[in-house]
């Protein structure tokens, strides 16, 4: 499926081994790795991955990336050139900000990738994981996001969606506007 004059597709698979020029990484604080597409983003890029993470909390995050910012790594085995690791909000009920924060990290992910001249980025269900955020609810969220980024940014020219399994897929179709596909 695509989206916004085709700038954005929405697929199944595993975002590790998308041959584009960066992907994101829906990091924890640390930075250091963890659990779902971080660990396996760490797992799949190798240890320089983690080093250039180790030295980005030494100087400019030295306690922990904040939710909703991004930061840009080398990508190390992985077939693309730029991880832009972002930290998702972790879902409290709703009441907490997470909605702004959600979108904090999608459009400062965008923004570093524009920023960047990157043309294409693949990105994650970010927070609808382990962090709890609905993805019934984290669906129209991303769309308000990527259709105003895409009207005011040519860069990325290509916006991939991916989500791990179809169910996760179906469920961000089902909860975003028919008109757009």
């Amino acid at each position: 499926m695509e989206l916004f004059k085709n700038r954005v597709r929405i697929i199944t698979g595993d975002i590790t081994g998308l041959s584009v020029e960066g992907i994101v990484n829906a990091a924890n604080s640390s930075l250091l790795g963890g659990g779902g597409v971080d660990g396996a983003i760490h797992s799949a890029a190798g240890p320089s991955l983690l080093e250039e993470c180790r030295k980005i909390r030494e100087t400019r995050w030295p306690a922990g990336l904040p939710t909703g910012q991004a930061v840009i790594t080398g990508a190390g085995r992985l077939p693309c050139r730029h991880v832009i690791h972002t930290v998702g909000p972790v879902w409290r009920g709703g009441h907490k900000g997470e909605e702004q924060l959600l979108k904090d990290a999608y459009t400062s992910s965008l923004a570093l990738a524009a920023e960047q001249r990157l043309k294409s980025l693949a990105i994650p269900a970010i927070s609808t994981g382990v962090y709890g955020y609905p993805p019934e609810l984290a669906a129209p969220v991303v769309y308000d996001v990527l259709k105003a980024f895409t009207a005011a940014h040519p860069l990325p020219e290509q916006i991939i969606l991916v989500f791990f399994s179809p169910r996760g897929r179906d469920i961000f179709t089902e909860n975003i506007p028919r008109e757009e596909y």
